[in-house]
């Protein structure tokens, strides 16, 4: 390598040069194509797009253009990026369930809510709607920057100046370097109200500014169901939750029966993925409330649901779907966005307005500046013309004449340059007295235009007016009483939740529960015999736990974590497969086992005993887990898991360790808790002894264990009795070895 090229190589250090780069990624990706402009509320290419379509001149009444057209220019001129980023983005300005006011005017195959992909961009075509040609308005009277495009041929607008409030309007979202945006769309009539609110008062609090503008409306409807002061909140920081579920309504059918029709969806939801998931739900038999689900929809969303049967109360049904489906969803809102001086920013409600009135103001002036920058250039030319009619014959006499009149003009008049290029460029048919008179009027109209101008520029107040003015107009334009401006999304704050007791619609029938070593879980139909169960396992794979239930049952799984795992008995799988591993419909942690499985009974309470015989009594309300994550109920460690959990039948208490011992106590000297490690049962001396079998037994009916050759009873078992806590006595003579009471 040569001396000269050693002395061109830069030595950075690696972190500082990954740094230096990522940051430079980061701030491209950010502010040049994810996050949207609180002044227009579009991105780089939305604003390159619809820039792009005006030049073209595809305004509304102009004819539809092919889509390939505008991508090509828009490409070539305004955004070298790939072909699907421009085309993607110009499809979703047209799709009317994905913004509320469409910029775009497609004709052709633009997608639909079912998530079908749009037709390639040689089939389709479009032009603008009145919504983006207000957002472009005043784009050609010096209101906003412009900036060379990317390779210095042409020039294109730094921002969009136009009144209609895009951002709140058709709202966005995307996903940058270490930030997101997800704005809702609003409706601009609301919005339009608020804006004039904030004119007149720019400390507008977020509860006076929601009062004008009643929370989303989404292009999809739907019904938002928070509470003001949610609402209030969410806007006031610029982050939050909404809660959005469907829209339905009960149609009756012959004989007494009914139907319920989902007529919208909520917003951002795929209407095919969604009729999925409920079809999905109905044959694993999570939704026992719903018979049948079918999508009779058109261009109009119309979902058919089919009730189990008569008595199902339509209002259960639905709150059963709204908790189990994306009948109701969360949108989760995040303004953030780039503000006036190009920098990153999660705004609340207030904010925003007030940057938009801001950006309106500076257009304002702009284009007032702009038009009196015309008008005094045409005074200038109007009193150039005037003087060539009081003195016509001499200017002639000086046209004909001179070699060069511009010349003698300017010096015998006094006349400016531009006065002079005007005279000169007059045509003889124009030198009419009724063309002198129109002068004078448009002299008079224009001095009178000026002097209006001029006020407005030195008046806050009138410039407050004329901003009022402009978004009283596009109220008007999108007026709630008109088919675009009306208001879809209903507000019906949900009040008290409908408590869904799914048990009493589910057909009782006797199930046998199996569950495996490794975790598998299934329900065969009908009480089979226990001791001559005829299975197949997986390999590897054995027999762990089997016993009889109902399917209206409550099946719960203790493991050695010490939480309890719920699982309804109808919702288990077949029996005629492996059936479903337990890890996937409950979160039991990989290291973790199932020590117990059993039918909850909440009448009945229940010994937990740790391996080192410690426990407690727990009822058997307590042990129910009403979600995945399970319910910790006793308290354990590595050294001390979780090993039995025995239902409490009896007034005594039967313990043996593995020392060999046996211990016999009452029953009441256990206490009863909620949660906790328990207390000492049985007392053991060295570390690694520990529980062997618990056994509750009544003191009338005597003390015994089972073996394969039958129950054997104990005459005397008063010497083993003794305090909780103690070790107890060496086991009676023919104790089993395993140290089990057995069965």
């Amino acid at each position: 390598m040569s001396k000269e090229i050693i002395e061109k190589i830069d030595s950075q250090q690696l972190s500082e040069a990954l740094s230096e780069r990522y940051l430079s990624y980061a701030v491209s990706t950010i502010v040049s194509r994810a996050l949207p402009d609180v002044r227009d509320g579009l991105k780089p290419v939305h604003r390159r797009i619809l820039y792009s379509m005006l030049r073209q001149k595809l305004s509304p009444n102009a004819a539809f253009r092919k889509c390939a057209t505008v991508v090509g220019d828009v490409l070539g001129h305004y955004h070298p990026h790939g072909d699907s980023s421009v085309y993607d983005a110009m499809v979703r300005l047209a799709q009317d369930f994905s913004v509320r006011y469409p910029l775009i005017d497609g004709q052709g195959n633009f997608g639909n809510i079912d998530g079908d992909p749009q037709a390639a961009y040689r089939y389709t075509e479009s032009k603008m709607t009145d919504a983006a040609m207000l957002i472009m308005e005043g784009i050609d009277e010096d209101s906003v920057d412009m900036m060379p495009n990317f390779d210095g041929t042409t020039f294109e607008p730094v921002v969009m100046p136009g009144a209609f409030p895009n951002l709140l309007a058709n709202g966005g979202m995307g996903i940058a370097v270490g930030m997101a945006t997800n704005i809702p769309t609003h409706n601009v009539a609301e919005v339009c109200d608020a804006l004039s609110l904030v004119v007149d008062n720019p400390d507008a609090t977020t509860i006076q500014i929601m009062k004008k503008m009643i929370g989303p409306d989404f292009p999809t409807g739907g019904v938002l169901i928070d509470s003001f002061d949610t609402i209030v909140k969410n806007y006031d920081t610029g982050r939050g939750a909404f809660r959005i579920r469907a829209k339905w309504e009960v149609e009756k059918l012959d004989r007494g029966a009914e139907q319920v029709v989902i007529t919208e969806i909520p917003y951002g939801i795929i209407k095919s993925k969604l009729v999925e998931q409920i079809a999905s739900l109905i044959d694993a038999k999570k939704l026992p409330l719903v018979d049948d689900i079918s999508d009779e929809s058109t261009t109009d969303v119309r979902i058919v649901i089919t009730p189990k049967s008569r008595n199902v109360p339509a209002d259960k049904m639905m709150a059963h779907l709204f908790a189990m489906t994306d009948l109701e969803y969360k949108f989760n809102m995040n303004f953030n966005v780039i503000d006036s001086k190009g920098a990153p920013k999660v705004m609340g409600i207030g904010d925003v307005l007030r940057e938009f009135i801001t950006h309106q103001k500076n257009v304002l002036i702009r284009r007032t500046n702009w038009r009196l920058g015309n008008i005094a250039r045409r005074l200038e030319i109007l009193g150039g013309l005037l003087i060539v009619y009081l003195n016509l014959d001499r200017v002639i006499e000086i046209i004909r004449n001179e070699d060069d009149p511009k010349t003698v003009l300017i010096a015998e008049f006094n006349l400016t340059d531009i006065q002079v290029e005007a005279i000169l460029n007059t045509r003889l048919r124009s030198l009419r007295k009724l063309e002198e008179m129109e002068i004078r009027r448009e002299d008079a109209e224009l001095l009178a235009e000026q002097k209006q101008l001029q006020e407005l520029l030195a008046s806050e107040d009138m410039q407050n007016e004329q901003l009022k003015a402009w978004f009283l107009d596009i109220k008007k334009r999108y007026d709630k009483k008109t088919l675009l401006g009306r208001r879809r999304t209903q507000w019906i704050p949900q009040t008290e939740e409908i408590l869904i007791d799914t048990d009493e619609f589910i057909e009782k029938e006797p199930l046998t529960v199996i569950i495996s070593t490794m975790g598998w879980i299934r329900a065969a139909k009908g009480h089979l015999d226990l001791n001559n169960l005829d299975l197949k396992f997986k390999e590897g794979d054995e027999l762990q736990f089997a016993f009889h239930a109902m399917s209206t049952d409550k099946i719960n799984l203790f493991a050695n974590s010490g939480k309890m795992f719920t699982l309804p008995a109808n919702d288990l799988p077949s029996a005629r497969g492996f059936g479903e591993s337990v890890r996937m419909m409950v979160d039991i942690g990989a290291d973790d086992n199932i020590v117990c499985a059993f039918v909850l009974d909440f009448s009945m309470k229940y010994l937990l005993v740790g391996r080192h015989g410690t426990g407690f009594i727990a009822s058997g309300e307590n042990c129910l887990s009403q979600t995945r994550t399970g319910k910790q109920v006793m308290n354990t460690d590595a050294k001390n898991p979780a090993v039995m959990c025995v239902p409490v039948s009896g007034d005594y208490v039967a313990m043996s360790g593995s020392n060999d011992k046996l211990l016999i106590f009452s029953t009441s000297e256990i206490p009863e808790m909620t949660r906790g490690k328990g207390v000492i049962l049985q007392k053991y001396n060295a570390e690694r002894t520990y529980v062997l079998d618990v056994m509750f037994f009544n003191a009338s009916d005597g003390f015994g264990w089972t073996t394969g050759r039958g129950t054997t009873k104990l005459d005397d078992w008063q010497p083993w009795v003794g305090k909780r806590a103690s070790q107890g006595r060496t086991i009676p003579v023919g104790f089993p070895r395993s140290g089990k009471f057995g069965k």
